[in-house]
């Protein structure tokens, strides 16, 4: 665990001037996919105003940012590296109700059941993925809910930038990312108590399409998304579990 802590906090100070860049957030396709993208976190997960939220790797606090705009919740947003923080702390969001604080994400310091929901985006393939759910299981309250939005293992270009280290490095990734393989980390899950688990592919839209084929290739994702077997090679998985 040393050595992948190690690697997180190097590759966030490697890429804290342009990381929402670096992350596909910053083209006019990844500003929609990030907008639909925190919609499903929030529809998916039910966040309400009410709600503690715990969001884990929350990097730049872009999805902090669009969380609570769309919920007015409560959010303790937690990143291992200081660097984001730095980078989440200039969203200037109300600290009444946001917090951002630097946190091991795999050995967390809040006590059981403090949060209504746990979310994220794109961070669960950073880290050793069963204790890290056990230690966001131990947090959750009893009928609390977990969403993240995590990169696909069968899309073939996650495929192959996931599993090889030169791709890997030229395209920004962590040493020790890797990518999720939904009925796999489903089994994990339960085995670890989550019950209701839902995890399904969903977006074939890529960040640098191009702005005129934008709302095109976006209504024939929404139709891929429903159809057997092409599915299954979209690019992110949407994680859905309870406590």
């Amino acid at each position: 665990m040393k050595d992948r802590i190690k690697h997180e906090l190097e590759h966030g100070k490697k890429i804290k001037e342009s990381a929402e860049d670096i992350w596909g957030w910053g083209t006019p396709s990844g500003k929609i996919r990030a907008e639909r993208r925190a919609d499903l976190i929030v529809s998916t997960a039910k966040i309400k105003k009410t709600d503690y939220c715990l969001e884990i790797g929350c990097g730049s606090g872009l999805f902090t940012e669009k969380v609570f705009n769309k919920t007015n919740a409560r959010i303790m947003a937690i990143d291992l590296s200081p660097d984001l923080l730095d980078l989440a702390r200039k969203k200037q969001l109300p600290p009444e109700l946001i917090e951002f604080r630097e946190e091991n994400a795999m050995q967390l310091s809040f006590k059981d059941e403090t949060f209504d929901v746990v979310y994220g985006s794109s961070v669960i393939h950073h880290l050793e993925m069963e204790q890290a759910l056990k230690e966001i299981f131990r947090v959750l309250k009893k009928g609390g809910r977990i969403v993240f939005a995590e990169p696909n293992m069968l899309n073939p270009q996650i495929f192959i930038q996931k599993n090889v280290p030169y791709i890997k490095e030229k395209m920004g990734d962590s040493p020790d990312e890797t990518a999720i393989v939904r009925w796999k980390l489903k089994k994990q899950m339960q085995k670890i108590g989550y019950k209701n688990v839902n995890i399904f592919p969903y977006d074939f839209l890529h960040p640098i399409t191009p702005k005129p084929c934008i709302n095109f290739i976006l209504k024939l994702s929404l139709i891929l998304e429903k159809i057997p077997l092409v599915k299954e090679i979209a690019g992110s998985v949407i994680i859905y579990g309870e406590k």
